[in-house]
């Protein structure tokens, strides 16, 4: 073997047996202790080749022993370098303090839970004099971001990996305006974490904490402020207390159950009918192959045969740390129709400026009112705000954009009514500057007691809605691709198509007019060729627009090891051929996978059903 192969696993070596030192979780040093007798250099680098990267998304990583996975002694270091860097940026913070929360995910192997990584992370925190907001069971993801600005808090932790696969787990961090961190806060913590590795001295002896004074527990308290915060969205509850529509909802063995009854009640709506199932949580996921309900039917089986037992004509379902939310449809044919991302934010839009326009007793002009989604999302609230007279904005990928930007105009004294992106995701109520799929599920639910009185389905609104604005047929898939070269590459020939540095002029036989490409900044449509987004070289993202009309957007993921892609087609209202549309939409599409992605070339594995 090479020289510097074996300084490597010398490396490897001093890094686990360093890691023996510290970590007291006897699973995980179990672990460690048997990679180090075995002496596997493969397996060694797999647990210590690399730290997880702390992102603007916190953390998210398997569960597992070593430096590269979620573990005891990563979120005590984690934590440490967290605190040391609110400590840096906010004199108060032993007087204001942070919140922590948790899913119900955990993993037997290496001892690991999302409660046992929150308990820890709380007396990292209290062990330094910082307060403690600390829920004492588990809660939904926006229930964080909404504790941290209820009771002005510096920051946010929630330990979750949402619809990830069952073996991972998360670190989210949400700043004092409760949205999301963007840059530098990434980076700044990142380095913290590097700096404070060791353990401080009572890293280990979480018990200390249940006797602290710095320790509170927020959990009824939200449970009250947060359902009569969202109340303010409510406008038809006579509507609601007479409706014979029936929902069934499932949490997919996530934490919604509880809450989203609670919201039902809060809204004066019958209880929906829960997936007996999925209802409770279980971090073994039993039923689904993926806890993700944006991956269509397959995870919506048992949620359609309980609709067709109890009649019930909507199926509302969270995943599972419910701040998404996915509706389906019982259709006059007697199909279900899942409503795709893009299509429920355009109902949702529609219903909330329709509400806000007809109950609002807010002096503010229609000038000051915003929506906002994100650049791959549809375009519908664009055409609904050019029609309607207020402001529409589009940020980047992700709702840490939209949150900051939401929180940024409503310091201005604007009114941000709703802002969404296409993977399910919806912010339906300023109280929480994130995606909420529990106020969103009830305000769903609302919004379909109210149209059935006048005898319309959700899918006939949506024609309604995009015959009024125009339609917005959008179509989006992804390729699984495991290796970081492959995706570079492919994004490089991109950028080289004919030649050094120019794009492709056409794809197929739809000619290209526009190219935006948020990793290098370059936009074509703009005089001086520079983007107006904010641009990121970590990740890549580039926008085409066709002489057709249609826009498609390819881009990398932050979480998983997905190429994406977004495609749309925009009509002015009056062109209702929709069938003619969808099938210029599908050879766009065709002719994207074909040319531009190249799976046979590349090896992608397509998305399956």
């Amino acid at each position: 073997m090479a020289a510097r192969g074996s300084a490597g696993d010398a490396a490897l070596r001093r890094a686990a047996e360093q890691w023996l030192l510290w970590d007291k979780n006897p699973k995980t040093y179990a672990i460690v202790k048997q990679l180090l007798a075995e002496g596997n250099a493969g397996e060694l680098q797999k647990y210590f080749g690399s730290r997880m990267e702390f992102g603007t998304a916190g953390l998210r990583a398997a569960m597992g022993a070593g430096i590269s996975h979620m573990n005891d002694l990563t979120i005590i270091q984690t934590t440490q370098g967290f605190c040391r860097y609110l400590e840096k940026n906010f004199s108060d913070l032993k007087k204001r303090g942070v919140v922590i929360g948790f899913d119900a995910r955990a993993h037997l192997s290496s001892g690991g839970s999302s409660k046992r990584f929150a308990r820890l992370a709380a007396n990292t925190f209290i062990s330094q004099g910082v307060p403690v907001y600390l829920f004492s069971d588990i809660v939904p993801t926006p229930f964080v971001p909404y504790t941290v600005t209820h009771l002005k808090l510096c920051a946010g932790i929630m330990v979750t990996a949402s619809h990830n696969p069952k073996q991972d787990n998360g670190y989210k961090v949400y700043w004092e305006n409760g949205a999301q961190i963007i840059s530098p806060h990434d980076k700044g913590i990142s380095q913290a974490i590097e700096e404070n590795q060791e353990p401080w001295p009572q890293a280990w002896d979480d018990k200390l904490i249940d006797s602290s004074p710095l320790l509170h527990d927020p959990y009824a308290m939200v449970n009250k402020e947060y359902f009569k915060d969202i109340q303010k969205q409510c406008f038809y509850r006579n509507i609601n207390k007479e409706t014979n529509l029936k929902f069934v909802h499932t949490s997919v063995h996530g934490v919604g159950h509880k809450f989203v009854q609670l919201a039902f009640k809060a809204f004066d709506l019958s209880p929906p009918f829960a997936v007996p199932e999925q209802k409770d949580p279980d971090p073994d996921f039993p039923t689904v192959k993926y806890p993700n309900p944006e991956e269509g039917k397959g995870v919506l089986t048992l949620s359609f045969a309980l609709a067709e037992k109890d009649g019930a004509r909507i199926i509302l379902a969270n995943d599972p740390d419910a701040d998404r939310l996915a509706v389906a449809e019982k259709q006059e044919s007697g199909e279900w129709k899942v409503f795709s991302g893009n299509e429920l934010g355009a109902l949702l839009g529609w219903w909330i400026f329709t509400c806000w326009k007809n109950n609002s007793r807010d002096t503010r002009a229609i000038k000051d009112v915003y929506m906002l989604s994100s650049t791959v999302s549809s375009k519908i609230l664009r055409a609904i705000a050019l029609k309607e007279g207020f402001h529409f904005e589009e940020t980047l990928t992700g709702f840490k954009w939209m949150g900051n930007r939401a929180k940024q105009l409503m310091d201005q004294g604007k009114a941000v009514l709703f802002a969404f992106e296409e993977a399910i995701g919806y912010m339906c109520c300023p109280a929480v500057l994130d995606k909420d799929g529990v106020s969103a599920a009830v305000i769903t639910a609302e919004m379909a007691s109210f149209l059935a009185t006048r005898n319309l389905s959700l899918s006939q609104q949506l024609k309604a809605v995009y015959d009024e604005y125009g339609f917005h047929i959008t179509k989006a898939s992804y390729f699984i691709c495991h290796d970081p070269e492959v995706i570079q590459q492919l994004f490089d020939n991109l950028r080289n198509f004919d030649g050094k540095n120019t794009y492709p002029k056409s794809c197929g036989r739809f000619k290209v007019s526009g190219i935006r490409d948020l990793t290098t900044g370059y936009d074509s449509s703009q005089p001086d060729q520079k983007a107006i987004l904010p641009t990121s070289k970590s990740s890549q993202m580039i926008t085409f627009t066709f002489a057709n009309g249609g826009v498609a957007t390819m881009r990398t993921s932050g979480t998983e090891p997905k190429i994406k892609y977004y495609s749309e087609l925009c009509a002015p209202p009056g062109n209702s051929d929709v069938e003619q549309l969808k099938k210029e939409l599908d050879e766009l599409v065709n002719a994207l996978e074909k040319h531009f992605f190249q799976p046979e070339k590349n090896k992608l594995q397509r998305k399956t059903e």
